[in-house]
């Protein structure tokens, strides 16, 4: 069973090389960019985010700005009242605990503002290259297709995952089902007629033609 889950993440891999969108360059920047990013599409932060840093280039800037102000600067996105909150939360807890700088632990990340474990686990294995599992709802559908979990939420998920797959793959799973998801293994109706790892997959209704 191992073998196949290594087999598939390696497929799933070749076909889907690039980085993480919420990669961007250091750990400030894709923390900020992964809690804009909580039900919104990845490209719909990208979009704002470079004129947003721009307005907010420091921790100092955000922890000190008015929450209205903050919030005026992402207004396009999903439930950005509420991000603009965390996020000036955010910047004042890292400036009073973290000397500045975002921890690189899930224990702590886990206790700053916005950040949950899925976005903990983003900003571990994108900018620290630590094993992390971050279940969004792609790896929480794909996960359960391909019978490698049954839980019916996402930290159930998450512990599935991590005693099935080899720790040195862990961050490999949302790397690849996350383009996966989204171009062939889609929510409602899957492309399973041309996906590259049906023969490995437990799902029953497979879609075999257009």
């Amino acid at each position: 069973m191992k073998k196949d889950l290594v087999k598939v993440l390696k497929i799933l891999k070749s076909k889907y090389p690039q980085k993480a969108d919420m990669d961007l360059g250091n750990p400030a920047d894709s923390l900020i960019a992964t809690i804009m990013s909580a039900r919104t599409t990845d490209a719909q932060v990208l979009k704002i985010f470079p004129a947003f840093r721009k307005k907010f280039p420091t921790w100092k800037k955000l922890a000190d700005s008015n929450v209205d102000d903050i919030a005026k600067a992402m207004n396009t996105i999903g439930l950005y009242r509420n991000k603009a909150k965390s996020l000036k939360a955010l910047a004042q807890k890292i400036i009073a605990y973290h000397d500045g700088k975002v921890p690189e632990s899930m224990e702590e990340l886990v206790t700053l503002p916005g950040v949950g474990r899925k976005t903990a686990s983003c900003v571990l294995s994108v900018c620290f290259n630590k094993p992390a599992i971050a279940v969004d709802t792609h790896v929480f559908r794909i996960s359960r297709r391909l019978g490698w979990a049954k839980g019916k939420d996402a930290l159930k998920v998450e512990k599935e995952l991590a005693d099935l797959v080899p720790k040195s793959s862990w961050s490999v799973i949302n790397l690849t089902f996350v383009p996966f998801g989204r171009d062939i293994c889609k929510p409602g109706k899957p492309q399973c007629y041309r996906c590259p790892i049906a023969k490995y997959c437990d799902y029953p209704n497979k879609y075999l033609e257009p």
